[in-house]
């Protein structure tokens, strides 16, 4: 078992830098603004040849408040318990507050060893941690977690009572196990993205509040379901451009397309309470046109009256008649209902985003399709399909070789890739087809 980490302190003070330098990696947003990190994030970092996990949590207080402050502080305290030690970061440029008391108060009595690390330290000498010795945790380590300084010396600090196991170097992965499917959760503010998430894990692993924008960050979760791994991504909300007002969430939608980027299989979580919005339709755009695999979640189906859920229905097939090829699942997060159906739409989806699809079946379909309808005469010819091969897969490629093939228009292209959809069970997967004809041998060039 590898050790665990947890990062834990006030807003601002510097947790979610320090993550990024322990994990060697840029998951956790970084500004300069207080309360960004929300959820729990999870990495791995390395001290020399010895690994770790590490979690990065949103500012703590300890004193029961409510609203959002109450579920940071929540996500803060789920990690203290998973954690086999704790990483105290205070600000050195701010100097001892009266919210680091408390937070030491409750840290000596959560029986974890506790570093505390002085952040924010770079060019200040010793005299800058004296006040930290009243917290009663022990020797303050100086740190700069944004240049590095003395962040190896805190780690090592932390993992000293944990000795290194034999062989977890040499464990060697079995290759024939199943890989986790990657599955960003994406959609608008308040549509029940973390919610579902939650539902699907069985706790309260982000939290879930009524309040538009409470996921910031794009947050990794891995769990399996029906006995398969997956790893699941919560995504913050995207909304339309002109309401992307704080440089906060402009971060969030950066890190949000990355994880759309990232996927396997994306679920748009849509609200059928508020029907399907502009910018539900710009991330269906966006998936489409990285090619992902997708699932519509219909969340919140329950609110609806037999009336509402036609009119939703109606909504979904006009705003999104784009996604025809990919299953919508009608759910309740908050209420767990369908969730079966959901994971199985997920699973269909990456199947079809990644099959292979021998050579001689893509050529004996694409001449079947040719013999029901054939491409329609232009410039005087008839474009002649020969044969198809696959192409790459996420999404699938087909790549169609004949004769005069650019003459062949959008309709036709629409209506080979509806016919190797059903042919070959392609649904929840964006298709591409590409067209290649064959030079004419006996065409010179022109001489110049």
């Amino acid at each position: 078992m590898l050790p665990v980490i947890a990062l834990v302190g006030r807003p601002n003070v510097g947790k979610s830098t320090l993550f990024n330098r322990l994990t060697r990696s840029r998951d956790a947003i970084v500004a300069d603004f207080a309360g960004l990190t929300r959820d729990r994030q999870y990495g791995q970092g390395r001290v020399g040849p010895r690994p770790y996990l590490v979690i990065d949590t949103g500012g703590f207080e300890p004193i029961r408040t409510e609203g959002i402050v109450k579920a940071m502080a929540n996500q803060a305290e789920l990690a203290i318990e998973e954690c086999d030690a704790v990483i105290f970061v205070c600000d050195a440029r701010a100097g001892l507050t009266p919210q680091d008391s408390r937070i030491a108060d409750f840290l000596r009595r959560c029986g974890r060893k506790v570093i505390l690390c002085v952040n924010k330290a770079e060019g200040l000498s010793d005299i800058a941690k004296a006040e930290f010795y009243e917290l009663g945790l022990g020797e303050p380590l100086l740190i700069s977690a944004a240049h590095g300084q003395g962040v190896r010396d805190a780690v090592e600090a932390a993992l000293a009572d944990f000795p290194e196991e034999e062989g977890d170097e040499e464990e060697v992965l079995d290759e024939n196990a199943p890989r986790a499917i990657k599955v960003t959760v994406a959609g608008r503010p308040n549509a029940g993205k973390s919610t579902l998430i939650n539902a699907l894990l069985g706790e309260e692993r982000l939290i879930a509040y009524d309040m538009p924008g409470t996921t910031r960050d794009a947050i990794k979760v891995d769990f399996e379901y029906g006995g398969r791994p997956y790893e699941l991504v919560d995504t913050a909300g995207l909304r339309r451009k002109g309401k992307v007002f704080e440089a906060v969430e402009k971060f969030s939608v950066v890190k949000t397309l990355q994880a759309i980027q990232d996927a396997n299989v994306v679920i748009l979580v849509i609200d059928a309470k508020n029907g399907v919005a502009e910018s539900d339709a710009h991330i269906a755009g966006y998936v489409l046109e990285t090619g992902r695999a997708l699932v519509v979640a219909v969340n919140k189906w329950d609110l609806l009256d037999s009336y509402e859920r036609e009119r939703a229905a109606l909504d979904l097939e006009q705003k999104l008649h784009f996604l025809r090829w990919a299953r919508m699942i009608r759910i309740s997060a908050l209420k767990r209902n369908g969730l079966n159906h959901l994971m199985r739409a997920v699973d269909e989806a990456h199947a079809a985003a990644y099959a292979k699809i021998p050579t001689p079946k893509l050529t004996r379909a694409l001449l079947e399709a040719v013999q029901r309808q054939q491409p329609p005469r232009a410039r005087g010819g008839r474009p002649k399909p020969r044969y198809a091969h696959q192409g790459g897969s996420n999404p699938p490629v087909i790549v169609v070789h004949g004769n005069a093939l650019e003459d062949i228009g959008e309709s036709y292209r629409r209506y080979l890739e509806a016919f190797f959809r059903e042919k070959f069970n392609l649904a929840g997967t964006p298709l591409r087809i590409e067209f290649r004809t064959k030079d004419n041998p006996y065409v010179k060039e022109e001489k110049h």
